[in-house]
């Protein structure tokens, strides 16, 4: 007797039940996938963007603002601090080293960032092509920039005034492209990285510019000819402004006191990135539990829906599981039988929900904006979707239980007197 062949025949005899008992059961099995894939992602990404920064210092504001915006560019920056003043915090005998980041341009929606070659070097990326940039107005792209807009070494391009598409154009200084990074997972993939220097002779120009035009302005409105005195050359000084500075200390101790320091002694701001993560995390955590709740409730409806489905097929096959019975078949294999039915149910549900919840994760890579798409797709299980495997088949074992004990003890000689 084949058990295996008779249950599959038992299940698909009675499709619409058995249709909506696996589809219950995807369902729930989805939607948790869904979010622990996503946690994973966005995880892996949180991890991978703030590894070799301890601290960063930016102008005062909104402190989760302050890492949205330098350490995953994702959010505009709280505004510009002075240079001679981020760089006493260098000569603090508890920092090992820092960053300076400059930016407020984009190309075709990414940002132009102005540091030192120590960034690159924070995230351990290689280059793909070409070389580091040395001169002004040298760039190097990250991958992802590279792709979408089809550049190669040897290209130029202007920047936009602004972090968003549709600034007006640096028509005065074009970027040149020296050098292209290797994929990283991380945020540098979506970057332009240029001197510093760079940063600041194109917005000098673009000040000096609106300020020509303002004096202009004024002179046809007042018919006043006095001479233009605006320096006719750029002289970049200690007194010139970053957004911020990535930092890194020796010892935890750093990490202790000297934020603390800095945002009760300056008039900038310093923000550690670990702490404002958990933070935001924890502000999340509520509504994913919630929506994990509502999941686990389906998961539990989908069980139920299995056990009424195995309990009305249980009494309207109860004559021929009786008549099994008298031609040779064992408690334990009419046992097995109901067992592996609603093992099936809970197996396929909960394959169909894996499969569901990876191409969603698909569907939202491929229609997620540029800055929020995420690194790769999981296909393989990651480790807490094996706790949700192991509760489903679970599901669909106790929901076949009492079925089960039913037939373990029914009375053949009565089931089939009563028929």
């Amino acid at each position: 007797m084949n058990i295996y062949r008779l249950s599959w025949r038992n299940l698909t005899s009675n499709p619409l039940n058995t249709f909506l008992s696996i589809l219950l059961m995807s369902f729930g099995v989805g939607v948790i996938s869904l979010i622990l894939l996503i946690n994973n992602q966005i995880e892996g990404q949180l991890q991978r963007n703030i590894r070799g920064v301890d601290m960063v210092v930016g102008a005062k504001g909104s402190p989760l603002q302050l890492i949205l915006s330098t350490v995953y560019q994702i959010d505009k920056p709280t505004g510009n601090i002075s240079l001679l003043e981020a760089q006493k915090i260098e000569k603090n005998p508890l920092v090992k080293s820092t960053i300076p980041i400059s930016f407020g341009d984009t190309y075709n929606g990414f940002r132009i960032v102005g540091t030192t070659h120590d960034y690159p070097e924070m995230y351990g990326v290689k280059l793909n092509k070409g070389v580091l940039w040395e001169k002004d107005f040298e760039v190097v792209i990250g991958c992802q920039v590279a792709e979408i807009n089809d550049l190669k070494i040897g290209d130029e391009f202007h920047g936009s005034h602004g972090l968003l598409e549709g600034g007006e154009i640096h028509n005065n200084h074009s970027y040149k492209i020296v050098g292209i990074l290797a994929s990283t997972n991380s945020v540098i993939d979506k970057l332009i990285l240029t001197k510093t220097e760079s940063v600041w002779k194109v917005h000098e120009s673009h000040d000096h510019a609106e300020s020509e035009s303002n004096q202009d302005n004024m002179k046809d409105h007042n018919h006043n000819h006095e001479e233009d005195t605006r320096p006719k050359k750029l002289h970049l000084t200690n007194e010139s402004e970053i957004t911020a500075l990535l930092v890194k200390f020796r010892s935890p101790v750093g990490l202790m006191q000297v934020p603390r320091q800095i945002n009760k002694n300056t008039n900038m701001q310093a923000a550690v990135p670990l702490f404002e993560m958990n933070r935001l995390t924890n502000l999340l955590g509520f509504g994913v539990n919630a929506i994990n709740i509502i999941a686990l409730i389906i998961i539990a409806v989908s069980g139920l829906s299995i056990f009424i489905s195995l309990y009305n097929s249980l009494k309207i096959r109860r004559y021929e599981l009786a008549l099994m019975r008298v031609h040779g078949a064992s408690k334990f294999q009419l046992v097995k039988l109901i067992i592996q039915e609603g093992f099936t149910l809970s197996f396929l549900g909960t394959f169909f929900g894996l499969l569901m919840s990876r191409l969603c994760l698909v569907i939202i890579v491929i229609m997620a904006d540029n800055n929020l798409s995420f690194s790769r797709i999981q296909f393989n299980l990651i480790s807490e979707e094996i706790w949700l495997v192991i509760i489903a088949i679970l599901v669909g074992f106790l929901a076949a239980l009492i079925p089960t004990i039913q037939t373990y003890k029914m009375d053949i000689t009565k089931t089939l007197a009563d028929a």
